[in-house]
């Protein structure tokens, strides 16, 4: 369901996705803890992801692109299955240290970007609003 004013994603929907994200974020920690990396990696890691946000500074359309692109599952999904493929505990660390952040932000409700504006995601408006 989307709201017909926005066409962000709102309602139970809304809470589904948010929970999905939650589910990400447990699996990744399950999965990170059962490979035996160090918590302290894992916290120097963790909010890389958000680096794509310097995009910004060349506006909301190369940062929007390049968030979305540091938070969709697709890269962390890829790269972790290589390193299944390949035996490298270390890309397999990577993506579970990745796909975590990817499934915080989406449990606090940051969605992938518009290139609209910074605010604007599929989960909806994030911020405060201007006056």
């Amino acid at each position: 369901m989307t709201d017909e004013t926005t066409g962000f994603v709102s309602g139970w929907p809304r809470l589904v996705l948010r929970l999905e994200g939650a589910a990400l974020m447990a699996a990744a920690l399950f999965c990170y803890a059962r490979l035996g990396g160090g918590w302290g990696f894992f916290a120097l890691l963790f909010l890389v992801p958000d680096l794509s946000l310097l995009a910004y500074l060349a506006g909301p359309r190369p940062g929007a692109l390049l968030y979305n692109l540091a938070h969709t599952t697709i890269g962390p999904l890829a790269y972790g299955s290589l390193g299944f493929a390949l035996g490298q505990p270390l890309l397999l660390q990577l993506a579970a240290i990745h796909l975590a952040h990817i499934g915080f932000d989406r449990a606090l409700g940051f969605g992938l970007k518009y290139g609209a504006a910074f605010s604007q995601t599929h989960l909806g408006l994030v911020g405060r609003p201007r006056a």
